[in-house]
């Protein structure tokens, strides 16, 4: 299905239908493909955060021992108070 900028305006309800029934949605402005609408699979691959890649890779960093200690020295201003 094609939708223009006026369509996704006054026709959304039509659109998020179509949506609905699986149909991608090409927006378009002025006679010219800008977006795409696609529907959400509900085939999700679901991963829990201990098994994402990024999970634990600073635990080896030194600095990164005391977290609050971190974070207190990165809000602290670069003028050190007298």
């Amino acid at each position: 299905m094609k939708a223009t900028i006026v369509d996704l305006r006054y026709r959304m309800k039509d659109v998020l239908s179509a949506v609905e029934r699986g149909e991608t949605v090409t927006v378009t402005y002025r006679g010219k493909p800008k977006a795409q609408i696609v529907p959400i699979s509900d085939k999700r691959k679901s991963v829990k955060m201990t098994e994402h890649p990024a999970f634990g890779m600073w635990k080896d960093r030194e600095d990164m021992k005391d977290p609050s200690a971190w974070v207190r020295k990165l809000r602290r201003g670069r003028r050190f108070d007298l």
